[in-house]
């Protein structure tokens, strides 16, 4: 059986708190608004490998209305998604995304955020891909204001 699922996550940009993208501080002078951490990049992997074993989405598996989970690590759900995947036998064959903002240039962290996502779920590098890209100065990401990303997963179980 092979699935394939999606995720997307935006999070508003605001000072006091720090960046957070794929597992990694950024350096920059604002961070990302959020329950946890924030952490677009973690979230949209993680309701892609939710959406493909056909399970609701990270907000029903670490809701933003229980305090444990405030201030989080996202990869800490990325670690339990990770547990669900194994427990039901479902291997990850591969996961693509990218992060969409126009400051800070992402590039010099890619390969550090592949390697906490890759380690998170206890998978190969090769099967994680991570880009980055702008906007184009148009939107509110364009102006700013938020970043986003989007991912994609293809899982299966049962071939061997």
């Amino acid at each position: 059986m092979i699935r394939t699922g999606i995720g997307y996550d935006v999070h508003r940009l605001a000072q006091g708190r720090k960046l957070i993208l794929g597992g990694v501080n950024i350096p920059f002078e604002l961070g990302l608004l959020g329950h946890s951490d924030g952490d677009v990049l973690i979230h949209a992997i993680a309701d892609a490998l939710l959406g493909a074993m056909g399970k609701r989405d990270i907000g029903f598996f670490f809701p933003n209305s229980d305090p444990k989970w405030k201030d989080v690590s996202s990869l800490v759900f990325l670690e339990e998604i990770g547990q669900i995947l194994f427990k039901e036998k479902w291997r990850i064959e591969n996961i693509d995304s990218i992060v969409i903002c126009e400051r800070p240039k992402l590039s010099p962290f890619i390969e550090e955020m592949k390697q906490k996502v890759s380690s998170s779920l206890g998978i190969d590098l090769a099967l994680v891909g991570i880009k980055a890209t702008t906007n184009e100065k148009l939107g509110f990401i364009g102006r700013q204001e938020g970043i986003a990303a989007f991912a994609s997963c293809l899982i299966s179980k049962g071939i061997d």
